[in-house]
């Protein structure tokens, strides 16, 4: 018996991953449009699919979103990127880590620009954490972190590294998420 309760857990595990990885699994991408469909847009989800998911290669889901007027006046969508990875800032006090700032952050990109973003992830993952260890330093992580002006402070010294990155492709920073974990 005490042989059999662990193989019936590790079971009970197997077939409850399997049954949450199928509950969770992404939508299928679009398919390709049928050559006699003249209403039919490429890589455009099909009509009442307000939930569309871009894919760039395996990489996380973007979501489209209202954006920028383009030069002829019409409305085009803006991508929301999500960096793979949350970005974690120790606070340093007297020689001493006293606690970590944890950071999750997205990008806000004109359409079209998601691979590019992909693709200079290592150089905006390192731009951001200069820009949050200077913040850090200079104690913009102590106190109200969280207040009007020391955000503002961040999200401006934030847009300025992406845009030195990626020049015009990026709209802004989103800091989506922000914890300050003690010690």
């Amino acid at each position: 018996m005490k042989k059999l309760i662990p193989v019936i857990l590790m079971l009970l595990g197997l077939v409850g991953g399997g049954a949450a990885g199928v509950m969770l699994r992404q939508p299928a991408p679009p398919a390709e449009c049928p050559p006699d469909d003249a209403h039919c847009v490429p890589g455009e989800a099909p009509e009442g699919d307000e939930n569309t998911h871009a894919e760039a290669g395996a990489e996380a889901p973007v979501a489209e979103g209202e954006g920028a007027t383009g030069e002829e006046g019409d409305v085009a969508a803006n991508e929301y990127v999500a960096l793979q990875r949350q970005i974690i800032v120790p606070i340093v006090n007297e020689d001493k880590v006293v606690s970590l700032m944890v950071l999750s952050l997205s990008l806000e990109v004109v359409a079209g620009a998601t691979p590019l973003v992909y693709d200079r992830q290592p150089k905006l993952r390192d731009e951001f954490l200069e820009v949050l260890f200077r913040h850090a330093n200079t104690g913009g992580f102590e106190g109200v972190f969280t207040s009007g002006e020391k955000m503002s402070d961040l999200r401006n010294a934030l847009n300025g590294a992406a845009k030195k990155v990626m020049g015009d492709n990026v709209v802004q920073v989103l800091v989506t998420e922000i914890l300050r974990q003690a010690v």
